[in-house]
């Protein structure tokens, strides 16, 4: 069997991104999100910044991404939180993007503790 690296949360705004676009897409999405739960592959999940991540599909010439971050407090069960998803436009992924990222990072943590 093969052994799971990490938990993923959809928060609402993620949630609603993937089922707002074709269902094929968002398949392919979560296709790769769960080999990226496996496998450490900066081709599906890659590190922008010391607290945001991305979750990366290239599928029918659209570049998806999910921004996500890793919430550790719990030894026993190690989650990545996505926050919201966005199809990219261009090489770089937009500072508004991961400004919002971490924006929705700070209010997770502030609402759980």
């Amino acid at each position: 069997m093969t052994e799971i690296l990490f938990e993923i949360i959809f928060l609402e705004e993620a949630f609603n991104f993937l089922k707002k676009i074709e269902s094929k897409h968002a398949e392919k999405i979560i296709y790769n999100i769960k080999k990226s739960q496996t496998k450490n592959d900066p081709q599906l999940f890659k590190k922008l910044n010391d607290e945001i991540w991305e979750f990366r599909t290239l599928y029918q010439g659209n570049q998806y991404r999910l921004l996500a971050f890793w919430d550790k407090r719990n030894s026993q069960n190690t989650l990545v939180i996505s926050t919201h998803g966005f199809i990219k436009k261009q090489s770089k992924v937009p500072d508004n993007e991961i400004s919002r990222a971490i924006k929705i990072r700070l209010n997770y943590f502030e609402e759980k503790y």
